[in-house]
This record gives structure tokens, C-alpha cells and sequence, in this order.
């Protein structure tokens, strides 16, 4: 991945264990990628399915553009993402077994291009998460009691 990110999923790696990760193209209006342009996109509740042979993105919210006429585009709307035949043959493989999903992780512009990043998530488990959080909060105090080691 490379180029400047718009928008990430933040809560997608807390819920999800990320298995693999995915560019895609995206089919967007004039008007939209102009709000991309501006960062007003959101991929809070984001999800990706295959349907009939194509990925089709869901709930990502891209704010209306300010200056906009009255052909200004559907905040939510589905938007078709664009990848290889075999890419999707992958994805449709992977999302058919248990537990798996395709999650938006985040939104970067490429050139001119606006790309996003899948990643190939199965959902975490309740106890899961509470061990990532503690272990999150070992690391913050071992780095906090060796600030303080080199301080004194």
C-alpha cells in the first residue's frame, strides 16, 4: 500500500483477526471522490460480499460534497469494487468457509486512483479481545517503567 490514507477501520482489527489483506479498485461519482479527496468518508459499519461473481462494498458512508449540486450522490449507497476474476473466485473460496469475512480496512488514494483495502477477517472471540487489551496494557506499563528507569 502506498499514497496518502483517507480512512481506516480502527475497530476492525480489535474485532477481527486480520488473515490476509486485499487492494481493490473502487467504482465511484465525480462527486464523491471529491468528498475521498476531502476525508469526509467513514467505514464504521463496512462490510464486503460476493454476489453473482462481483464484490460489492456496503455501509461505507461518504459524506455528500459540500458543493455539490442537486445530482449530489447517496451517502450509503453500494459501490462495486473493482478486482480480478481469480481475485474473486479467491475471496468468494475463503468467505464460503466458517467464520470468515470481508472487512474494509482502510481507504488511500494511489495516484488518481481511490483504492481500498480488504482484509480477509474472522470475527474475534469475546476473551480473544480482553487478552489483545491486556497484553496492550503490559507493553504501556513495561515502556512506562523503563522511561522512568532511564530518567532517574
Amino acid at each position: 500500500m502506498s499514497g496518502r490514507v483517507v480512512a481506516s477501520n480502527r475497530k476492525a482489527r480489535h474485532n477481527y483477526h486480520i488473515e490476509e489483506t486485499i487492494e481493490a479498485g473502487i467504482v465511484l461519482t465525480g462527486t464523491e471522490v471529491k468528498s475521498v479527496r476531502a476525508g469526509r468518508v467513514s467505514l464504521a459499519d463496512a462490510y464486503a460480499v460476493v454476489e453473482r461473481g462481483e464484490v460489492w462494498l456496503y455501509n461505507m458512508h461518504i459524506a455528500p460534497y459540500a458543493h455539490g449540486n442537486r445530482w449530489n450522490h447517496e451517502p450509503n449507497r453500494r459501490r462495486k469494487l473493482l478486482l480480478h476474476k481469480r481475485e474473486i473466485d479467491y475471496l468468494a473460496g475463503k468467505v464460503r468457509q466458517q467464520g470468515y469475512t470481508l472487512v474494509p480496512l482502510q481507504v488511500h488514494l494511489r495516484g488518481d486512483w481511490v483504492k481500498v483495502e480488504l482484509g480477509v477477517a474472522r470475527g474475534k472471540k469475546l476473551h480473544d479481545k480482553r487478552r489483545a487489551i491486556a497484553e496492550r496494557e503490559a507493553q504501556r506499563r513495561i515502556q512506562r517503567a523503563l522511561r522512568g528507569r532511564d530518567a532517574g
